[in-house]
């Protein structure tokens, strides 16, 4: 049962005024879907998404051998082009965290960090897999901010 927010009569179902003080009742405006803008999917049509997939799945799975198979085998294909973007933007992070990695490594706690970064990295690959099996286009996780590659 609803009440009136001004003197807090209760009040008929479907009712537009308060009918004790006169009270006009807001209409609630029906909710707005979610869009997450890391989400592509809508982009791509559906064909080539489906004849893609294998495609799409090659550099997370077999790293820059896959990035070579996949180029060469389907560089027409939005959608594959899409995760080799991605894919990219995982390697190069994983090529500064190694940078980094060994040049400080001669410290205790950057080649420990760098292996955690690389691990959740792995992670982050395999996220993306499991989104390709979807049949989704979705940017990963850490590396969607990064403003190179899009």
């Amino acid at each position: 049962m609803k009440f009136c927010p001004n003197c807090g009569s209760p009040l008929e179902e479907g009712a537009v005024t308060c009918a004790k003080c006169g009270e006009p009742l807001s209409v609630q405006a029906a909710p707005v879907p979610y869009a997450d803008p890391a989400d592509h999917t809508g982009e791509f049509e559906a064909a080539d998404i489906s004849d893609n997939k294998v495609v799409a799945m090659l550099p997370y799975l077999m790293g820059v051998v896959g990035l070579i198979i996949a180029l060469l085998a389907r560089s027409d294909s939005p959608y594959a082009k899409f995760h080799i973007r991605q894919y990219l933007k995982i390697c190069v992070c994983e090529a500064i965290i190694a940078i980094c990695s060994a040049v400080l490594c001669w410290t205790f706690l950057v080649p420990i960090a760098g292996g955690i970064c690389v691990i959740i990295l792995l992670v982050v690959r395999v996220i993306c897999f499991f989104q390709i099996c979807k049949g989704q286009a979705k940017e990963p996780a850490i590396v969607s901010k990064l403003g190179f590659l899009k």
